[in-house]
């Protein structure tokens, strides 16, 4: 998936309203940047960060530009767009592109449980041959408090113990559920779950995996041009 635009550098004055962050340009202009990140962003938004912005001009927009990447020591980034991964994913599907995924049909935002709507529903004669629908929860990952381990997630989220819930009827149903956390991160290996910030998510995720629920983490390629879905890491069981 390639942004749109040309990223442009920056450098991170605060981030405020969870949606809002004010940029320094490399020109000295401080401009409004949007965040399309609801979670806490531990440890991604520190004054004095340098960062990667996708500017605009779109008149329905009302901000000009829109937060990407954070950069770090070594050349390495961080994908701060929670959208992002969905997009990545939905043509890394399409073109039968992640193992274990491999489905004819690949559809996005299908209703299902309740309430609710699961990031891709797979269908058709899958690789296990067994004709099963396939429901896949998909969760962005960018925290990081150990070197080279990544964890999810970095605040409490009761929405996603509740997906983790639906997916486990899903599997309990007879069908194929998978929770995909991909790294938004080139600087970790492996993941895991960050259980000391969300007990009630860990939980979940250990009742979904006894139901049958699978575990698929993937990494990243990320640079100021895109991003694209990367190797298979290792899961570390919480």
């Amino acid at each position: 998936m390639r942004f749109q635009t040309q990223l442009i550098p920056a450098v991170l004055i605060r981030r405020y309203k969870r949606f809002l962050a004010d940029c320094r340009l490399e020109d000295g202009r401080e401009v409004v940047a949007h965040c399309a990140n609801p979670g806490s962003m531990m440890g991604l938004a520190e004054e004095g960060m340098r960062i990667w912005l996708e500017p605009n001009d779109d008149p329905k927009k009302k901000l000009r530009f829109g937060w990407r990447l954070v950069e770090h020591a070594g050349g390495h980034f961080t994908g701060v767009d929670t959208s992002v991964p969905n997009r990545a994913l939905k043509a890394a599907l399409q073109d039968g592109a992640v193992a274990g995924l491999e489905y004819p049909m690949v559809r996005a935002e299908v209703k299902y449980g309740e309430n609710s709507r699961v990031d891709f529903l797979l269908s058709g004669d899958g690789p296990d041959g067994a004709g099963r629908d396939c429901y896949v929860e998909v969760k962005s990952v960018t925290l990081c408090r150990q070197s080279g381990l990544a964890e999810f997630p970095d605040s409490r989220t009761t929405r996603g113990a509740r997906h983790m819930t639906e997916l486990a009827a899903m599997a309990r149903a007879g069908h194929r559920a998978v929770v995909l956390f991909l790294v938004q991160r080139t600087d970790c290996d492996r993941m895991s779950v960050a259980g000391d910030i969300d007990p009630a998510y860990a939980a979940a995720l250990c009742d979904a995996l006894a139901d049958g629920v699978e575990v698929m983490v993937l990494g990243t390629h990320i640079s100021p041009h895109g991003v694209t879905v990367g190797a298979p890491m290792p899961f570390v069981a919480p």
